[in-house]
């Protein structure tokens, strides 16, 4: 039997400026049952002492627990120890540096209660640095799915019914455990390679309109790469790595219906990891070759595959024709195709 209901995992490292409104949110919450769960993952600023210090000085500070990695390991890794040392039934994700409302726990519970739910999701909004907002938050309809692949279906019909996000979920933490299923040990868009396969797993779940989560959208950040005057070759490489965990693991569910919507997202994916080597081009070191930007498309099916897909097969197929065109023809016609739809 689980020692709390929930587990509110928190990965920290190097954020003191914001880690206090994190825990704070944490431990503001109506819902009683909670365990904090803090990832040290071994910054080198004072995020641990403001933890350590509500962990002394909070009335419930007492279910503030700290676990350390051996050394700095990534994100992916943090969210993986997370999972592996959770004492709850039920596991939330909330980054170190954004917050959550005071019902989130509750609101989220409650569903995965009434419904018997394995996943619930709340939405969220964006709020920059000074504190305005943008015009398009993520605003989930309120749907509940039961039926075997109804929810993948319905995530994988189109590109953004489903944010890439690791957090602002509520998750049975028998999905991660059973399945054996975890996080690519990388940095950035670590959220995608989860959450692409997540749907196959489960099949009751939950979302919801209500506003739980506040993502603060800070400059030089790896989810914000706008303003970096520097890119490190091997950290897209790295994101490409993981990429094609995603497309390994596509032969699972190859017999399933919504096989060739997620194989076209997958694919669609990847093209977009294409547009943004070329749209930071300049201050990415080493540069990219043609042929390894042209690679990055490299598909997991055959063509004979490709071509006995029942749905959706001429998107995939122009997909395909990417991989297999001459590098330098591949990424011309990338660069216009990414120039027309304002990608780049």
């Amino acid at each position: 039997m689980s020692q709390y209901e929930v587990t509110i995992g928190i990965p920290v490292y190097n954020i003191e400026r914001y880690v206090a409104r994190a825990i704070e949110s944490a431990l503001g919450q109506t819902f009683e049952s909670i365990e904090i769960l803090v990832l040290d993952d071994c910054g080198t600023d004072g995020s641990m002492d403001i933890v350590r210090r509500y962990q002394r000085s909070h009335p419930r500070g007492c279910h503030i627990r700290v676990v350390r990695q051996p050394e700095n390991m990534g994100l992916g890794q943090a969210r993986n120890r997370i999972v592996a040392e959770a004492r709850g039934r039920y596991l939330y994700h909330l980054d170190g540096d954004d917050a959550i409302a005071p019902d989130t726990i509750a609101l989220l519970h409650a569903e995965m209660v009434r419904h018997q739910a394995q996943l619930v999701y709340g939405s969220y909004k964006r709020v920059y640095e000074d504190g305005s907002t943008p015009p398009r938050q993520c605003v989930y309809p309120y749907r509940v799915f039961t039926q075997q692949g109804e929810f993948a279906s319905f995530v994988y019909q189109r590109y953004d019914a489903l944010q890439a996000n690791t957090w602002n979920f509520l998750i049975d933490i028998r999905v991660y455990r059973d399945n054996h299923i975890g996080h690519q040990p990388v940095n950035f868009w670590e959220d995608f390679t989860f959450t692409m396969d997540l749907p196959t797993y489960v099949t009751r779940v939950v979302m919801l309109p209500s506003v739980t989560y506040i993502y603060y959208m800070r400059a030089n950040t790896l989810s914000n790469t706008q303003h970096r005057t520097h890119i490190d070759k091997a950290e897209i490489q790295a994101t490409i790595h993981a990429m094609q965990a995603v497309k390994d693991a596509s032969s699972r569910i190859s017999g399933q219906t919504y096989f060739p919507m997620r194989m076209y997202k997958v694919m669609l994916t990847c093209f977009y990891v294409v547009c943004s080597i070329l749209r930071h081009r300049a201050v990415i070191s080493p540069a990219f070759t043609p042929r390894e930007i042209r690679d990055v498309m490299a598909s997991p099916l055959s063509l004979a595959e490709v071509l006995r897909l029942r749905r959706w097969r001429l998107r995939n197929l122009a997909l395909y024709a990417l991989s297999v065109m001459p590098p330098r023809l591949s990424v011309a016609c990338m660069w216009a195709a990414a120039r027309a739809r304002h990608l780049i």
